[in-house]
């Protein structure tokens, strides 16, 4: 099974979650509707919603709401793009021009907090309490890792614990709200929402582990943004953290220099760094834990295709690159 036939399997509702997002995004300011319908029809992966979709098969729920749920995700999604365009002063995503860049970054910042309106607006049309505290508690931590993020940014006495729990939050959190709401939907028991969770947010780090390694081995074609954005704005990621510990005292004091200052003058040099120190393999190996333990967290969720797609987009999560 590729993601091809996971799409397949979804075909109808992928249909009608494009449609949903497209009437959604629509509204009497031209400029929200230019700068909306650019990035949320720029491509990417759409993997977010795509795990609602799929989840919602797996619990066996009939109704239509599990589409607004994803298009709720991916508007949520886009808004934070958005605005992490701004504060990292990005040019380049999925292989175009950042909103940021080509609108301006007041444009950015205000249409992303359309997306979140209208996210908000379209929870309280689903009508169900424990959707919206899931996805209003899902964007605080969001927001709170972020911050956390900035925090970070030039610090290098950064540890692991403290990068895992940025992503944890940041990226995680999403996917986690947006395997847990399947659930909820479907009425299923604790059990199976709490594993549908844990499978989400063991999902979302794999993923966030991977893009992080991936902004040191891609190249700018694969990856569709600048390679070596993370070290450009000064952000600790785990294959700089792991080379830090682990690096001599001439590779320490480089990549000190490098996270403090941010900037891509030593990134040839840093880049050698991480792979002697073996970064690049300890990110990758740790993101085949958690997309393992993904895999094992659908124990509680009944045998099915929709199961097995959701344990192979684990799988092609951490095999990606881009």
């Amino acid at each position: 099974m590729d993601l091809n036939d996971i799409r397949a399997l979804v075909r109808e509702d992928l249909e009608q979650l494009d449609k949903t997002i497209h009437d959604r995004l629509a509204s009497d300011v031209v400029l929200v509707n230019q700068v909306a319908h650019y990035i949320v029809g720029g491509g990417g992966k759409r993997l977010r919603p795509l795990l609602v979709l799929i989840a919602a098969k797996a619990c066996g729920y009939r109704g239509m709401h599990h589409v607004d749920a994803a298009a709720i995700v991916e508007f949520i999604h886009t808004a934070t793009l958005l605005h992490d365009d701004v504060v990292d002063h990005s040019e380049l995503r999925r292989g175009k021009d950042t909103a940021n860049s080509l609108f301006g970054n007041e444009a950015s910042v205000l249409v992303g907090d359309f997306l979140y309106s209208r996210a908000f607006q379209m929870m309280t049309e689903i009508g169900i309490v424990r959707i919206m505290e899931v996805l209003a508690n899902a964007s605080n931590l969001i927001a709170e890792g972020e911050v956390l993020q900035l925090m970070n940014c030039n610090d290098p006495d950064t540890t692991e614990h403290r990068y895992l729990e940025v992503i944890r939050r940041k990226t995680a959190m999403l996917f986690e709200a947006g395997t847990r709401i399947p659930a909820i939907l479907a009425g299923q028991s604790q059990p199976v929402e709490d594993s549908l969770a844990e499978f989400g947010q063991r999902l979302g780090v794999a993923f966030q582990l991977v893009d992080d390694l991936l902004d040191y081995q891609a190249d700018a074609g694969e990856m569709g943004k600048n390679v070596g954005d993370d070290l450009a704005e000064g952000k600790p990621t785990l294959p700089l953290i792991h080379a830090l510990i682990n690096g001599d005292e001439a590779q320490q004091a480089l990549i000190r220099r490098a996270i403090a200052q941010g900037g891509l003058e030593d990134l040839d040099s840093i880049r050698g760094a991480i792979e002697s120190t073996g970064g690049l393999e300890y990110t990758a190996r740790l993101a085949r834990q958690e997309a393992d333990a993904a895999v094992k967290a659908l124990a509680q969720i009944p045998d099915s295709a929709y199961r097995d797609a959701l344990a192979t987009l684990a799988h092609i999560a951490v095999e990606r690159s881009n």
